[in-house]
Order: structure tokens, then C-alpha cells, then sequence
């Protein structure tokens, strides 16, 4: 890590379809080698999954989806006087952002079905109703939070 200054976020362009910045934080976490028209019609046709399967507002589950898998509070490792502490710490509002848009995706990925259209507009229903493997890794980040809350004098 650099220690002359805290390098400045980039911001995204809103997406095509929607104008929406999160789809498009969302496309740039699915995205693999650069390819980001294959992961914007994989995100798209996973929407349109959504859109026939609930009758729903795609977008509206989406953003469902994210705010369910959102983290609140995370552990730090922490080295005081030789030994580690996992010491709970809240989670800022950006990076709780990131952590539900990498575990939505790394979960979609883990996935059984055959395509990642599929894969993924099933993890997203399942996180908007609050259920499947990415709202299941929060509540573990949770858990361990609360299992550590001891150690959270040590806070920074």
C-alpha cells in the first residue's frame, strides 16, 4: 500500500439500458479479460430471466438483492503484543457496495445451473428474498462479528 496519499475512486458511467451506476459496478465485477459487452448481456438476459419468472421490476430485485447481502459489520485482523485479534469493525458504505457485488457474482459463479444467465438471476432471487449462498456469507461475516465483539477495544 502506497504511503504518500489514498489513491481517489473512479466513477463510473451509468449503464446503457438502465442509467443505472450500481448495474454498471455490478457489470465491471462480472466482467472477465475485459470483455464487458459479454457480461452487460449476461446481466441484461439474467434481468429478463427475472422479468418473466416474478413479473417484476427487474431493477427493483436487483437493488433487493444487493441491499439483502450488504454487509454491516465485518473482523479486521488486528496484531497486538504477538497475538492476532479479529476485531469487528463497521463496514463503510462503499466497500459494503463491493462485498455484495463480489459475493453475488462469486456465488452466481458456484452455481449448478448451465448458463450464467441462469445462474445469476437465480442467486439474485434468491439474495431478494433473502436466502441462497450470498446472504448466507453475510450473516456468517455477521455471526463471526458478534462471536469477536470481545476484542472490539482494540478497535483502530
Amino acid at each position: 500500500m502506497s504511503r504518500r496519499h489514498a489513491a481517489e475512486r473512479r466513477e463510473v458511467l451509468p449503464d446503457p439500458k438502465f442509467g443505472d451506476l450500481v448495474v454498471t459496478k455490478f457489470t465491471n465485477g462480472l466482467m472477465r479479460d475485459g470483455k464487458k459487452s459479454v457480461a452487460e448481456k449476461t446481466i441484461y438476459g439474467a434481468f429478463d430471466q427475472i422479468q418473466k419468472k416474478t413479473g417484476q421490476d427487474p431493477l427493483k430485485v436487483f437493488h433487493e438483492a444487493i441491499e439483502n447481502v450488504k454487509p454491516a459489520v465485518e473482523v479486521r485482523s488486528r496484531r497486538v503484543g504477538g497475538a492476532t485479534y479479529q476485531v469487528p469493525v463497521e463496514v463503510r458504505a462503499a466497500r459494503r457496495q463491493t462485498l455484495a457485488i463480489r459475493w453475488l457474482v462469486d456465488t452466481a459463479r458456484k452455481r449448478s445451473e448451465d448458463t450464467m444467465t441462469e445462474r445469476l438471476s437465480g442467486e439474485l432471487l434468491d439474495a431478494a428474498n433473502n436466502r441462497g449462498a450470498a446472504v448466507k456469507k453475510r450473516e456468517d461475516t455477521h455471526r463471526m462479528a458478534e462471536a469477536n465483539k470481545a476484542f472490539s477495544h482494540y478497535r483502530w
